[in-house]
């Protein structure tokens, strides 16, 4: 019992970690508050399938920053997609790289855009990384009544 409440003591403690650091913000608490009995690994399953989009759409955009000229306009609509996926999960940090990225595009600024998708690919790895860890321990830890806790 007590090791059980050291590692849900531990997944609260990462998970404000999360929302301190900027990694995440109010909208997967959002998703926290629809996972259930019923779902319990609902919020980890949303960002899996997160990943499996933006790992898609990082191969689509790298593919189309190497062509000159730049397609503005499908730089913008592909950036468009990952940032509303982005905003889906709560991913703060690569939904302001996002935003950047669409501000260069819309400037037709070429280091800029190349410049903010390498910060982008740092922030998106960063999280994931951070979010396994996250629900690793979780899983460990077992269900629990954290979902509709607010951060501090």
């Amino acid at each position: 019992m007590e090791r059980n409440n050291h590692l849900r003591q531990q997944v609260a403690n990462l998970r404000q970690s999360l929302f301190d650091q900027g990694y995440v913000d109010e909208q997967f608490i959002e998703l926290e508050e629809l996972q259930d009995d019923a779902t319990p690994n609902f919020v980890e399953e949303v960002v899996t399938l997160f990943y499996k989009d933006s790992a898609r759409l990082i191969h689509s955009i790298d593919h189309s920053l190497e062509n000159h000229p730049l397609d503005f306009a499908k730089l913008d609509n592909y950036m468009h997609q990952f940032k509303g996926s982005s905003s889906s999960i709560g991913a703060k940090k690569v939904k302001t790289e996002c935003t950047q990225f669409m501000e260069y595009c819309s400037a037709g600024n070429v280091e800029g855009c190349k410049r903010t998708f390498k910060q982008l690919k740092r922030e998106h790895t960063a999280l994931k990384k951070k979010l396994e860890v996250y629900f690793q321990y979780a899983r460990l830890a077992g269900p629990t009544e954290t979902a509709s806790c607010r951060p501090k």
